[in-house]
């Protein structure tokens, strides 16, 4: 549960605050039009701002990081 508390309260970045500011500025307009899709993705973009997560899962667009102590004449 320590690594949960710790992924929402670190690394924030412009990214991830850009994903919370849409997420609130979406639920605002859903409760205003009483419109439950916009209140989905008002969800989505929370959960994405909240758990450090992007549109391809936990670290699934990163570019695998490789080893350069190996790699010397490559």
């Amino acid at each position: 549960m320590n690594t949960l508390k710790q992924r929402m309260l670190t690394n924030w970045h412009f990214s991830r605050l850009l994903r919370l500011g849409m997420g609130l500025w979406l639920l605002v307009w859903a409760l205003q039009a009483r419109d439950w899709s916009i209140g989905l993705f008002s969800g989505m973009f929370l959960f994405m701002a909240v758990s450090n997560i992007g549109c391809c899962g936990a670290q699934g667009c990163a570019v695998p990081e490789t080893d350069r102590t190996n790699n010397k004449n490559n």
